[in-house]
């Protein structure tokens, strides 16, 4: 069955702007990222047609064949997990790195910043829900890791990641979203750029508390099979 991702993409933009409007925000404060891992060429080139302009993967092996073969000028984002050896080969590729979770990862990154000449924009993960199978920093480390993070030339901090846990209803999220407000308030004002949080299942209860960018897959590509 084809998915309408145009249509789709007017839907999800159409679900922020009530969101934001329930909030009091505006939705050009939000930055909608099209999580395109296992989406092909073809169909994100679709989703830039319908004006996406923001992309998350979380692969590397999988994003260094598809990102250069994408030529429109778009912005990218790793949201996977990011192991240290595979840092040479995502700073090159991507503006933003959303998964930092440590200071050895950190220092890694800052050193290929360095080579590859550019500042590398990241967003510390922190495990909000605590669940052991989860990577990302706990969040009573957060502000601590952040403020070393903070330090390193090449690197750009710029807030937090985070993923509420899998729930029945969307509004059982928002105690862990609310948590992760609140410590990205205490965040520096030069690192509190960007809070990441909120996917297809509960990025509208992520907005009212404060998301900038929420990352959005199957609303936008479909089911992955």
């Amino acid at each position: 069955m084809s998915v309408d991702i145009a249509h789709n993409v007017a839907e999800v933009r159409e679900r922020i702007a009530r969101a934001c409007a329930r909030a009091g925000r505006n939705p050009e404060e939000i930055i909608l990222i099209a999580v395109s891992k296992t989406v092909d060429v073809a169909r994100i080139e679709q989703a830039i047609l319908a004006g996406i302009n923001h992309f998350g993967e979380n692969y590397y092996q999988e994003a260094r064949e598809k990102i250069p073969a994408i030529h429109a000028p778009v912005h990218w984002h790793f949201i996977g997990h990011l192991q240290k050896n595979k840092a040479r080969g995502v700073v090159p590729l991507f503006e933003w790195i959303h998964t930092v979770d440590d200071l050895e990862l950190a220092q890694e990154i800052d050193r290929r910043a360095q080579a590859a000449g550019k500042q590398q924009r990241v967003l510390i993960e922190v495990n909000i829900a605590r669940e052991p199978q989860k990577y990302g920093v706990p969040p009573e480390e957060a502000l601590s890791l952040a403020e070393r993070i903070a330090q390193l030339p090449n690197v750009r901090l710029e807030g937090f990641m985070g993923m509420a846990p899998i729930v029945e209803q969307a509004e059982q999220a928002r105690p862990y979203f609310a948590e992760l407000r609140r410590l990205f308030e205490q965040l520096p004002r030069a690192n509190r750029v960007h809070l990441s949080m909120g996917m297809t299942q509960d990025f509208e209860v992520a907005i009212e508390e404060g998301a900038t960018m929420v990352r959005i897959g199957t609303a936008i590509f479909g089911a992955r099979v």
